[in-house]
């Protein structure tokens, strides 16, 4: 899969993707990153950690979050993503599900377009990333959440997601997929896609697991955003161990010590 002219084909590895929220109101960061001068330090300190990917997010998707226009979208993200674009040789994912600000973000640099509806939200999305020649990352998500048949029907929606691609004419080597933890899934749910990544893995694109600091590690633990960290790296360690070739987190040094210890072990081989 080529992002941002930088080629993420290598076999049996898995790449990270740092997480930028630029948002006042994002569950784990909020507020933290959202002044330039602060983000770009933040951009340095995941580039020299082992960052491979950055992944820019101007709306937060938490519970009850609030939903910009697409133009409070544009305004924030692109200082941000112009001046990480001039400062730093990274390729840069935009989080959005909004075509236009996908348009905006591409203009000003954008690599790769990461959809938390999976091209279902804008119906122009997938036109704008074919068009453009961009890479994608597309989530499963959705409204209804009473599955009757729960893995079958998570497929099946990222198929569906699939076929819009198609359709578009984006290039399958520029598709990823996310399975979509923590979204219109219970707690139990989010466990069950977590030990069955390998199912992802057999549509034949890149897949990419999200769970930094996310809800069904702080309620296995019981533990507050800031202290999830341990829970996290078990599921990167998972991740490697059933072939996704992405994971997107918030603590870059870790967790590329933890990929680099169960790349090691994987490919030690057996007695």
């Amino acid at each position: 899969m080529i992002i941002g002219g930088k080629d993420f084909s290598r076999s049996a590895h898995t790449y990270i993707m740092g997480i930028l929220n630029v948002t006042p109101d994002s569950f784990s960061d909020g507020g933290k990153w959202n002044q330039l001068d602060q983000a770009f330090y933040h951009v340095e300190e995941m580039l020299a950690s082992g960052m491979d990917i950055l992944d820019i997010g101007g709306e937060s998707a938490r519970p009850g979050y609030t939903k910009l226009s697409d133009e409070e979208e544009i305004a924030r993200v692109l200082p941000f993503l112009e001046g990480v674009k001039k400062r730093f040789d990274v390729p840069i994912s935009l989080d959005t599900y909004k075509s236009k600000v996908a348009e905006a973000g591409i203009w000003a640099g954008a690599d790769l377009i990461n959809d938390i509806w999976g091209l279902k939200y804008d119906s122009k999305m997938a036109q704008v990333i074919a068009e453009n020649q961009v890479s994608c990352c597309l989530m499963h998500n959705r409204v209804n959440t009473e599955y009757k048949s729960f893995l079958p029907e998570v497929i099946s929606d990222l198929q569906e997601s699939l076929e819009i691609a198609n359709k578009a004419g984006i290039e399958k080597d520029r598709i990823m997929l996310d399975p979509g933890v923590g979204f219109a899934k219970s707690y139990e749910q989010n466990l069950q896609i977590i030990n069955n990544l390998e199912e992802f893995t057999k549509l034949g694109f890149p897949v990419l697991l999200g769970t930094s600091r996310k809800s069904v590690i702080g309620l296995t633990l019981d533990l507050p955003v800031t202290e999830r960290e341990e829970g996290t790296l078990v599921t990167t360690v998972m991740a490697v161990e059933k072939g996704c070739r992405f994971v997107r987190v918030h603590d870059v040094e870790k967790t590329r010590r933890a990929i680099l210890m169960a790349e090691a072990i994987l490919q030690s081989g057996t007695v």
